[in-house]
């Protein structure tokens, strides 16, 4: 019984961490749209925004702040951009 209660905390605390690599990355996407110039610029700019505003949303629900939310929204935009 203690370790199906185990198991599923340990599921738990890694459902978070699938989320970011649900799709592929911006670069990514951006090639596989074959996208160049001033499309692909724009492009990227928006799903970099989009990516922070993801990354600030999640900072927030684990309730990080200062240097800790910082870092966090730095690292996860940038592992979203690719």
């Amino acid at each position: 019984m203690r370790l199906v209660v185990l198991c599923s905390f340990a599921v738990a605390a890694l459902m978070p961490l699938a989320s970011f690599a649900e799709g592929p990355s911006c670069n990514a996407s951006a090639a596989e749209k074959k996208l160049a110039g001033a499309a692909k610029t724009s492009f990227l700019k928006k799903c970099e925004r989009d990516a922070a505003t993801a990354c600030t949303t999640t900072a927030a629900d684990k309730k990080l702040a200062g240097a800790a939310k910082n870092s966090f929204t730095k690292k996860c935009t940038r592992d979203a951009v690719g």
